[in-house]
């Protein structure tokens, strides 16, 4: 069998992935709404994964909403270090704000141990102690989701935005039907899949629509 290799430059490969993310849309019969397209295709592209197409869930006007808070500085509080890789640096720092991850701090570990809870939960304490406009990129621990619902109800923090798309087994689904829940502007991975892959890149997307 002869295997036959599409002739891309390099610099063309990405647009022609989201070429062929397209296609197979329209093969499959699914049309996107215009405004969470870019979103919905981004987490596609960087998971091959076409289930995005249904599992990612948005607040009504959330688009408009992170943008809007994007262009006006909001920070990003990531749960793992690998979604705050992931996040486009060059593109986040034409607005001002501040990217966020505490995994790694001395007093988070210290206080999670202390506390008997998990170094996520930590980190949203840590976060909620700041006094700017925070979007929340959750890709990794459903625990940080709960807690931020419950630093929600307690009137302790109001995020513009929560990106919830932890992956996994134990209370993933369940922490994302809590958000859900809220009247917290969210865009939400339902069911088990996601990743901090996903995260980075819902958050890209978003990068890339505020500066049109």
């Amino acid at each position: 069998m002869k295997i036959e290799l599409e002739n891309v430059l390099p610099a063309d490969i990405e647009k022609r992935s989201f070429e062929i993310i397209g296609e197979e849309l329209d093969r499959m019969g699914i049309t996107l709404d215009k405004d969470k397209e870019p979103v919905i295709k981004r987490a596609i592209h960087t998971s091959a994964d076409f289930d995005y197409a249904h599992n990612l869930k948005f607040s009504e006007g959330v688009m408009e909403m992170a943008i809007d808070a994007i262009k006006n500085g909001a920070s990003i509080v990531t749960d793992t270090r690998m979604a705050l890789s992931g996040i486009n640096k060059k593109n986040f720092s034409k607005y001002g704000g501040k990217l966020y991850n505490f995994m790694t701090d001395e007093d988070v570990a210290e206080i999670a141990k202390k506390n008997g809870t998990t170094r996520a939960v930590a980190c949203m304490d840590k976060a909620a102690s700041l006094e700017e406009n925070l979007i929340y990129a959750i890709g990794n621990a459903p625990t940080a989701l709960v807690r931020i619902r419950e630093l929600y109800d307690d009137k302790k923090i109001n995020p513009l935005l929560v990106i919830g798309v932890p992956v996994g087994f134990v209370n993933v689904e369940a922490s994302k039907e809590l958000i859900m829940e809220t009247d917290i502007p969210y865009i939400v991975a339902k069911g088990r899949k996601g990743g901090s892959n996903i995260a980075a890149a819902i958050c890209n997307a978003l990068l890339l629509e505020a500066g049109k």
